[in-house]
């Protein structure tokens, strides 16, 4: 909503400001249909032939966050650490073995069914149960654990940060989409050199409304949306390197408690849970082995 907000504000100042000096806004609501038209329409074309139509969908899914922010909070931390200390601890005192019925089928293990959100994340639940898989097929290098687990991290990011990728595409594209449609208002306009001066004047102005619109678009919309979108997946990333930082200090051998403490260091400052927060959860876990 901070998004709507702020772009709500941007309008209010640019039109406001051009009101207050004296602009004319008949010249701007006029041409404004036509130059949206054509530069918005040519927008959408350029995403169409940029990208398939997964990357399609996923760029639409992309403003769908922005406007929601980011998908995880300190409840979610709290919630994840706890299910992974269950398991780290399951691990330690009854063996690797031990998390089989868990990991093989999530969708009845009880510890993933005490996290409804947890087990609705799709990423979370792979990521978790294909590493505590591989430790029990006795794949329990932490380093090995460690660099599989950061190059699958950085392919998770690459993927989820494409919309943002061509949001900014289509923002560096809107000024010079402004300029096709302004070029054409000229070409309209010299077309008309018969009409009086007060008919061109305006003709003109609604022929520079093109250029107008396509940088207000790209810079007060499009690639403002991009960067929003960018710092989301990035702060939601932090979630996935929570799991990351708990299974490889488990297999450093560290005890479950000291495991989780090393996760919990990896959330980001304004949603890490404090250690009397996490503390005070892992001793009300009650989860059925």
């Amino acid at each position: 909503m901070l998004t709507l907000a702020g772009f709500g504000f941007l309008i209010v100042m640019v039109f406001g400001g051009y009101i207050l000096a004296g602009g004319k806004m008949s010249i701007v609501l006029a041409a404004l249909p036509f130059e949206l038209m054509m530069i918005g329409g040519a927008g959408i074309g350029t995403v169409l032939m940029a990208n398939s139509m997964h990357g399609v969908k996923h760029m639409l899914a992309g403003f769908g966050k922005i406007l929601k922010g980011g998908r995880f909070h300190k409840s979610d931390y709290v919630d994840l650490l706890s299910l992974l200390y269950f398991f780290v601890r399951l691990a330690s005192t009854k063996g690797a073995m031990a998390l089989e019925p868990h990991i093989e089928k999530p969708t009845e293990s009880p510890a993933f069914q005490k996290f409804p959100k947890i087990a609705a994340d799709h990423h979370a639940v792979l990521l978790i149960c294909d590493y505590l898989r591989m430790v029990g097929m006795h794949a329990d290098d932490p380093h090995q654990i460690e660099d599989v687990f950061a190059r699958e991290l950085r392919k998770l990011v690459h993927e989820e940060l494409h919309p943002a990728h061509a949001m900014q595409s289509l923002a560096d594209a809107f000024p010079a989409l402004g300029i096709v449609a302004a070029v054409l208002g000229v070409i309209k306009t010299m077309g008309s050199l018969n009409e009086p001066p007060a008919v061109l004047g305006k003709m003109i102005g609604g022929a520079l409304v093109g250029t107008f619109l396509g940088v207000l678009l790209a810079y007060g919309l499009m690639g403002p949306m991009a960067s929003r979108l960018k710092g989301i997946v990035e702060e939601e990333m932090k979630y996935y390197e929570v799991i990351r930082a708990v299974l490889v200090a488990h297999l450093h051998g560290n005890a479950p408690q000291v495991a989780v403490e090393t996760g919990r260091k990896m959330a980001p400052s304004e949603h890490m849970p404090s250690f009397q927060e996490l503390e005070q959860a892992l001793q009300e876990l009650q989860i059925p082995t």
